[in-house]
C-alpha cells in the first residue's frame, strides 16, 4: 500500500500542476484576448466621436443626411485602421527605392503596405461626400482628416517665397489638395506627413523649372529666422 501511495502522488501533482499550468495559459489568452478586444471598442468609439464632431461642424440641419455622412467617415477611419493594424511594414519585403537606390525605409515599407489598401475604400468616402456636401463643406472634411496642412503648408510657401505669384500659388494649391486627398487613407499624422513630403517635393521642382532656385529660397529664409532670433535673444539679454 505504502509503495502504491508513493507511485500514485508523484502522478497526482503533477496532474495537478499540469492543470494549473493550463489554466494559467488559458486566463493568460483571454486577458490577451480581451485587451485586444476591449482596446478595439474603445477605439470605434472614438471614432463615432470623431465622424458625429465632424459632420456637427458642417452644420448641415438635416438629420438624414447627417447619419448618412456620419456613418461614411466612421466606416471609412476605421476601414483605415484596420488595413494599417493588419498590414505592418514587415509584410513589405526589404529592398531598395527603384529610383533612387536607397535602401527602403521603416517608412517606406510602411506607406507601401498601407497604399494597397483598396481603392474602393478610397472611392466610397468620396463618392457620398461629393453626393451629399458642397465642395466647400467636402474641403471642411478633409481639412480635419489632415488636420488642416494644406493651409499650413502653403503659408510655409509663401513665407519662404515673399513674391509666391498667383499662378505659383494656384499650382502649390493643385499639389497639396492631391497630397491630402491621398493622405486620408493613412492611419497617423507620420504617414500624412510622409504624403505631403512627395507632392512638396513636386511643388519645389515645380518652382525650380519656372525660374526660382528652391534651394537658395531656403536658405535665405532659414538664415533670415536665425538672425532674426539672434537678434531677439541679444535684446532679451
Amino acid at each position: 500500500m505504502k509503495k502504491q501511495l508513493k507511485v500514485l502522488i508523484p502522478i497526482a501533482l503533477f496532474s495537478l500542476n499540469a492543470t494549473i499550468s493550463l489554466a494559467q495559459t488559458g486566463n493568460k489568452a483571454n486577458s490577451v484576448s480581451f485587451t485586444a478586444a476591449d482596446a478595439k471598442t474603445k477605439s470605434d468609439a472614438d471614432i463615432e466621436v470623431k465622424a458625429s464632431e465632424w459632420v456637427t461642424a458642417l452644420n448641415l440641419n438635416d438629420p438624414a443626411k447627417e447619419e448618412r455622412v456620419k456613418t461614411t467617415i466612421a466606416t471609412h477611419l476605421k476601414a483605415v485602421r484596420d488595413w494599417h493594424n493588419d498590414h505592418p511594414s514587415s509584410t513589405v519585403p526589404a529592398g531598395i527605392n527603384p529610383t533612387t537606390g536607397n535602401r527602403l525605409s521603416e517608412m517606406d515599407r510602411d506607406i507601401i503596405a498601407n497604399s494597397a489598401m483598396p481603392k474602393s475604400v478610397h472611392d466610397s468616402l468620396m463618392n457620398v461626400l461629393k453626393k451629399e456636401l458642397t465642395p466647400e463643406q467636402v474641403e471642411s472634411v478633409l481639412y480635419k482628416y489632415t488636420i488642416g496642412k494644406v493651409d499650413f503648408t502653403l503659408k510655409g510657401y509663401h513665407a519662404i517665397v515673399p513674391d509666391l505669384k498667383s499662378e505659383e500659388e494656384a499650382q502649390i494649391l493643385v499639389y497639396l489638395k492631391q497630397a491630402r486627398e491621398q493622405a486620408i487613407d493613412f492611419k497617423n499624422m507620420k504617414e500624412i506627413s510622409a504624403i505631403f513630403e512627395i507632392y512638396k517635393t513636386k511643388c519645389e521642382q515645380y518652382l525650380n523649372d519656372n525660374g526660382r532656385n528652391w534651394h537658395q529660397l531656403f536658405k535665405a529664409y532659414v538664415d533670415a529666422a536665425k538672425a532674426k532670433k539672434a537678434t531677439e535673444k541679444k535684446q532679451n539679454n
